[in-house]
């Protein structure tokens, strides 16, 4: 994915310098060019595609949780875990498709875009960023900077977050109840701050 940022940021990039460097026109070398491209962003471009096919079964797990505190207790394992089960066969159904589909698209947009928007020359050094061993080492290191940041954002927003998250907890089983309900609708146990990624 953070190969993915680096080419839309390159785009825009390109855009900006549109008026200085007019890309050259279709060639069997350009067409290359940008297919070396695209194998290098492919990686990238699958997990946005997993990320997309997933959404929709992250918001309905959230609502499900919701809705098991209404269950009666001894159900609720065996519901839960009948929609896991449910929201796991739903990904590994959809998630192919979305793959294949963002990876067979990718040439006429992103492949249109970078024809469209850069040179042959620009194309070669953007290939050059891409391939250099220090983009290689840096890509390595993202998910490291990634855990670093994670654990200190946690840890310094968790005061400030926690009683926030208790307070919508609240609200929103307040508002769940209804009128006669509401002061009895405290949460019983309120999740903790954003978990680190």
């Amino acid at each position: 994915m953070r190969k993915v940022l680096l080419i839309v940021a390159a785009l825009a990039a390109g855009g900006l310098a549109g008026a200085q460097t007019a890309p050259s026109p279709s060639s069997p070398a350009k067409k290359e060019l940008i297919a070396r491209v695209l194998a290098i962003q492919q990686p990238g471009i699958e997990a946005m595609a997993r990320g997309l096919a997933e959404e929709p079964a992250k918001v309905l797990m959230q609502q499900a949780a919701q809705a098991l505190r209404n269950l009666p207790p001894e159900r609720r394992e065996a519901v839960a875990r009948d929609i896991e089960a449910d929201l796991r066969k739903y990904v590994e159904d959809v998630g192919p498709i979305v793959r294949d589909k963002a990876v067979k698209l990718t040439p006429t947009t992103v492949g249109a875009l970078l024809e469209e928007r850069f040179s042959e020359d620009e194309l070669k050094q953007i290939l050059a960023l891409l391939e250099s061993p220090v983009n290689k080492k840096f890509q390595a290191l993202a998910p490291e900077l990634q855990r670093s940041l994670g654990e200190k954002l946690v840890a310094e927003t968790r005061p400030e977050v926690e009683p926030k998250v208790r307070a919508l907890e609240k609200s929103i089983n307040g508002r769940l109840a209804g009128p006669a309900g509401a002061a009895s609708a405290a949460p019983k146990a309120a999740p903790t701050a954003p978990k680190k990624q």
